[in-house]
């Protein structure tokens, strides 16, 4: 038989009850301070995402009409930065692919939404995103993102005068394009 162990053993391992309970509510503490103020900036990282996608698009569809004398139908929609149309009318000068991966979805895993040029105003599409809730207008998370040539903002990310704006959308106005999601 072994001799039994006493708990004034200086050799006994392990932790007590009062120690556990401690480190627990040490860890807890850390968490309710540290936790909230690290959640807080997702929000704001998903939007500046999106804000640098709806630039990356433009500067492909700038490139598409470069090379194409046009921008994509809205049946041809956001796919023909990837592969070539085949919906007519097929660009002839096409040189792509102007992205190098597939057309991204935005941050909140929708399609982002691409209007064609008017038959009124050739140089004038959009590409928007309607934000966290998927609705129209909003604002925060929630506001709506577009890019399209030629509109002024004021929340511009970029100092360069020739990079596309990206700002919340006015939904007071009706827009005369039509929409497609940017994937088929």
């Amino acid at each position: 038989m072994s001799p039994r162990r006493d708990a004034a053993d200086p050799r006994r391992t392990g932790f007590t009850l009062i120690e556990m309970i401690v480190v627990l509510v040490v860890v807890g503490t850390l968490a309710g301070l540290v936790g909230p103020a690290l959640f807080r900036h997702v929000g704001t990282a998903r939007t500046q995402a999106a804000r640098d996608e709806l630039a990356m698009l433009d500067l492909a569809m700038r490139s598409y009409h470069l090379d194409n004398g046009q921008y994509p139908t809205a049946e041809q929609g956001l796919a023909a930065l990837r592969t070539r149309p085949a919906l007519e009318p097929v660009p002839w000068r096409w040189k792509g692919p102007y992205l190098r991966r597939s057309v991204p979805l935005d941050p909140w895993g929708r399609a982002y939404l691409y209007g064609a040029p008017a038959a009124d105003t050739p140089g004038r599409f959009t590409l928007r995103t309607l934000g966290k809730d998927g609705v129209e207008g909003g604002s925060g998370e929630d506001a709506d993102l577009s890019a399209s040539p030629g509109s002024s903002a004021s929340d511009s990310t970029s100092a360069d005068s020739n990079a596309p704006s990206t700002r919340p959308v006015d939904r007071s106005s009706t827009d005369s394009t039509s929409t497609t999601p940017a994937v088929p």
